[in-house]
C-alpha cells in the first residue's frame, strides 16, 4: 500500500518542484532485569510463558520526512537487537510509513502505516479500537502504526472529518486479525477551552465499534475529561464463576460498555496530578477471575489456555494516578504512577526518570514493583522489574 502511495504522489507532484529533506535518530540501549512470580498461578516456574529474567536491548528509531508543497512523506523505522537467555535476535520493520497528499485547502489523502490513537486518557483508551492499551503508561513502549488510506476533511479550525479504509493492524496483524478490511469514521470538535471527537467502526468479521472523547480546561489549573466505547470483542475468553465449569473461547463477546473519567490539576510549579477511574463490561467478575486462577491451579493445560487468552484487563474497575514534573523544567523529568485494581486490590506501582546529560545523551530508568499475590492481576507473573538504560539523539 506504502508502494502504491508513494507512486500515486510522486506522479502528480511538478518533478521541477525541490524536496525538503529532515532526519533525525534516538539510539537506546537498556538491560531489564525481571523477577518473576515465585508462586504463579498461570505460569508455574516459568514453564509456559518462559519469560526472560534479563534482556539487552539496542534500538535505533529514526524520523525520515521528504516533502514539498504538495506532498509529504513520513518514515520511522526501527532496527532492534535483542539478547534474551543467551538467545540473540535482531529486527527492523516500519513503526509508521506515511504520505499525505493535499486535493484542496481543506481536503488531503494519507496512506500508509499510521498511528490512529486519540483521546486524552493515560492508562487505557476506551476511546480507540486499535489501541485500548496506548502506551502511555510505558514510557520505552514505541507503538506501531495500522496499515491502510483515509481522506480528511478540515474546512476550519473548529471541525475535522475523516474517512479511512484500515487494510489490518499493520506489523501486529495476523491471520485472526479483527480489523482487517475495516471502515473508519471518525469526527472531531474543538472549542476554545474544549475538544471532543466521534469514533465509529466497522470490520468485515465484526460488529460495529462507537467510541466518543471529550476533554475541558476548567482553567489553566484544571483539566477534565472522559472517553466511553461501546464493542466487542474476538477470540474471547469466557471464565464461569463455578470453577468446576471448563473455559470456552467466544469468537466474539457480547457487547459492553467501557468507559473511563479523568481529571488533571497542574500545580503551580509545572508539575502535574492526574487520576483516572476506569471501567472495563469486557473484564471479569471477581467471582469470574477468583475461578480462573482456581481452576489454572488445578490444571496446566487450563493455564495456558487462560494465559494466551486473557482479556486486556482483567478485572472492570480500576483507579490509575499519575504525578509528573514540568517537562520544560531543567534537565531532568520523572514520572511516578500507581495502577490498583479494586475487585482483586493488586497494585502496580511504577517510576520513571530520566537526566540530561547534554544536548544529545540522556539516562533513564523504568521501575515496576507489583503487588497482590499470584492469584491477583498485577502480580500474576512479575513481582518487580528494572530497566536501566540511555538514549542518544542524532544529530
Amino acid at each position: 500500500m506504502l508502494g502504491l502511495a508513494v507512486g500515486l504522489l510522486l506522479a502528480t507532484s511538478p518533478p521541477a518542484q525541490a524536496f525538503d529533506t529532515t532526519w533525525d535518530a534516538s539510539l537506546y540501549a537498556y538491560p531489564e532485569h525481571r523477577s518473576l512470580a515465585d508462586s504463579s498461578v498461570l505460569n508455574p516456574g516459568n514453564q509456559i510463558a518462559h519469560l526472560a529474567e534479563t534482556t539487552y536491548t539496542s534500538e535505533a528509531r529514526l524520523n525520515l520526512r521528504l516533502a514539498n508543497d504538495d506532498f509529504r512523506l513520513t518514515l520511522r523505522p526501527i532496527l532492534a537487537w535483542q539478547q534474551a537467555d543467551g538467545a540473540d535476535q535482531g529486527t527492523g520493520y516500519l513503526a509508521q510509513a506515511l504520505v499525505r497528499l493535499p486535493l484542496s485547502d481543506q481536503t488531503a489523502l494519507l496512506a500508509g502505516r499510521e498511528v490512529q490513537n486519540w483521546g486524552p486518557a493515560q492508562f487505557r483508551s476506551p476511546a480507540s479500537p486499535f489501541y485500548f492499551d496506548n502506551g502511555r503508561s510505558n514510557p520505552l513502549r514505541e507503538l506501531t502504526g495500522v496499515d491502510g488510506a483515509r481522506l480528511a476533511w478540515t474546512p476550519d479550525r473548529q471541525w475535522g472529518l475523516s474517512l479511512g479504509w484500515i487494510q489490518d493492524r499493520g506489523r501486529d496483524s495476523d491471520a485472526d486479525d479483527p480489523w482487517r478490511d475495516a471502515w473508519l469514521l471518525k469526527m472531531d470538535r474543538r472549542g476554545d477551552d474544549w475538544a471532543a471527537g466521534l469514533v465509529l467502526a466497522q470490520a468485515r468479521y465484526q460488529n460495529p465499534f462507537a467510541g466518543f472523547h471529550v476533554q475541558k480546561s476548567l482553567d489553566e489549573a484544571w483539566l477534565i475529561y472522559g472517553e466511553v466505547a461501546s464493542s466487542t470483542r474476538s477470540d474471547a475468553l469466557v471464565s464461569p464463576a463455578n470453577p468446576a465449569l471448563p473455559y470456552s473461547i467466544a469468537d466474539e463477546s457480547g457487547r459492553q460498555a467501557t468507559g473511563l473519567l479523568g481529571i488533571t490539576r497542574t500545580l503551580e510549579n509545572g508539575q502535574s496530578l492526574t487520576l483516572e477511574f476506569l471501567y472495563d463490561g469486557h473484564g471479569f467478575s471477581q467471582d469470574q477471575s477468583a475461578a480462573l486462577f482456581s481452576r489454572s491451579a488445578a490444571n496446566r493445560a487450563a493455564a495456558g489456555l487462560a494465559l494466551s487468552h486473557l482479556p486486556p484487563l482483567l478485572n472492570r474497575h480500576y483507579l490509575h494516578a499519575i504525578w509528573q514534573s514540568n517537562f520544560l523544567d531543567g534537565d531532568d523529568y520523572w514520572r511516578l504512577m500507581v495502577s490498583h485494581n479494586l475487585d482483586d486490590h493488586s497494585t502496580e506501582l511504577a517510576g520513571y526518570g530520566e537526566h540530561a546529560v547534554n544536548g544529545h545523551l540522556s539516562l533513564f530508568a523504568l521501575g515496576l514493583w507489583n503487588r497482590g499475590g499470584p492469584r491477583s492481576e498485577f502480580a500474576s507473573l512479575v513481582e518487580h522489574s528494572l530497566t536501566l538504560g540511555l538514549r542518544l539523539a542524532l544529530p
